[in-house]
Formats: C-alpha cells, structure tokens, sequence
C-alpha cells in the first residue's frame, strides 16, 4: 500500500526552489488542495498533494487518515503515520529536493498528522492549519524539530480554537520555533491564512 498524489511543477519548469507537501483533512482530497494553489503565488516551488490512505464514510470521493468516529477513534493511525513517513523520505529521490528544503503542510486532521509525523524528520518546516495534537505525538520526539507555523480561526466549530492553544504550548515547551497566528474565521482555508504560509515558506527555505 502506497499514497497516491497529485504532483504540481514549478510555473516555469525549472527545478524548484523547494517542496511543499500539503495534506487534507478529513472527508476531503487532494484535489480541494490542488485548487488552493493559484492563490498562493508560490510558483518557484514544486507541490505534492498526497491522498489519505482510508475512504470517508460519508463521502464517496473524500479521503481520511484515519477513523474520527466515537468507538474506533484513531484507527489506521498507525498505518497512515507509516504511510506517510515512507512517502516523504521517498520524495528527495524522486523530486531531486532534500528534506532539509522541504516543507510539510496540513489542514485540520492533515494538520494532526503534519504535528506528529514531520516533527521526527529532518524537514525545513511544518504548518498546521485548523490542526491539533494527537495523544503521545511527541512524546517520542528527540529534539530537532522543525521550526512551525500554528494558524486557527477563533470561531472554528470543528476544532476548537483551545486546541491550537495547546499545540502550540506544547511545541513551545521542547524548545521549538514557533509562528502563532489566530484569524476572525471558522473552519477553514482563508486568504489570511495562505499570505502567513506564503511568508512562512519563503523565510524559511531562503
């Protein structure tokens, strides 16, 4: 079993100035992400936009990675963060981009797994949009993480705008760089939110 994706090149098909994996978030897909992208006026960078492991029981074309639901809450966990690690350290041989000028990107469940996978690879940085933390996701972590950029809108109905709060106090406390930004918005992708990635990405792979 492997992550399908969608790839997007540089605008100019020259070799990109870094690599920007972005994940979805729950009962969404790889191509609701692929539209973001006009926005985002990155065109230096090449994209990779990874589908969730699992089907969405809700929806026929949404992806997840893993169950939210009640009793088998955070089933296929392990088999994503899996999944996930395998893809991205196959990335530098596939993109001819390290790691090290790569940055992992999520919203909302896409968000928990970029917290917990990314913070134990060499990667630039990590953005969690609308994100949490998973239980124990860094409780394994031997330093070295990423710097981080933290966005949530405070009026979020799906994740609560404390587990930002928390996320972040969490980070901050094992001594790692983070950019905190809250925005007058629910849960979502706004345009507030992609000019503070924008920045994020561009100062920290230059």
């Amino acid at each position: 079993m492997s992550l399908q994706f969608i790839s997007v090149p540089t605008a100019n098909s020259q070799p990109p100035a870094g690599l920007i994996v972005t994940l979805h978030g729950w009962g969404a897909n790889a191509e609701d992400v692929a539209s973001l992208l006009p926005l985002l006026d990155l065109g230096d960078y090449q994209f990779v936009l990874p589908n969730a492991p699992f089907p969405h029981p809700y929806s026929s074309v949404g992806r997840a990675w893993y169950e939210l639901r009640g009793e088998n809450m955070y089933q296929g966990l392990k088999q994503s963060r899996q999944l996930l690690t395998d893809f991205l350290q196959s990335l530098e041989s596939s993109t001819g981009v390290p790691l090290s000028r790569t940055i992992l990107s999520g919203f909302s469940q896409g968000g928990a797994m970029t917290l917990d996978v990314g913070s134990k690879l060499p990667l630039a940085g990590l953005v969690v949009m609308s994100g949490y933390l998973h239980p124990d996701a860094l409780t394994a972590v031997k330093g070295g993480i990423p710097p981080i950029l933290i966005t949530h809108g405070r009026y979020d109905e799906v994740v609560p705008l404390k587990a930002a709060w928390k996320a972040r106090d969490t980070v901050e406390s094992l001594g790692v760089a983070v950019e905190y930004h809250e925005f007058d918005t629910g849960h979502a992708i706004d345009p507030q939110t992609l000019k503070v990635l924008r920045n994020f990405v561009v100062n920290t792979i230059s």
